[in-house]
């Protein structure tokens, strides 16, 4: 069964329309992202090794340089 996809803005975007921010669409047992100067480039994953990603990095694991 093929679903639509409906991306969704992070709110933490600037706000404008701009290319600037990062999208994100789910399906029920899928997750997507994009970013907005690249829509036909997507990552697909699930729940759980997404909420594993965002637990590492709020950790401060990994720190720009």
């Amino acid at each position: 069964m093929d679903h639509v996809l409906h991306w969704q803005k992070s709110t933490f975007s600037d706000g404008g329309d701009g290319n600037t921010c990062i999208e994100l669409a789910a399906t029920p047992t899928t997750l997507h992202l994009r970013e907005s100067e690249t829509p036909d480039t997507e990552l697909t994953t699930t729940g759980t090794p997404l909420a594993h990603l965002i637990r590492t990095l709020k950790s401060g694991l990994f720190h720009a340089t």
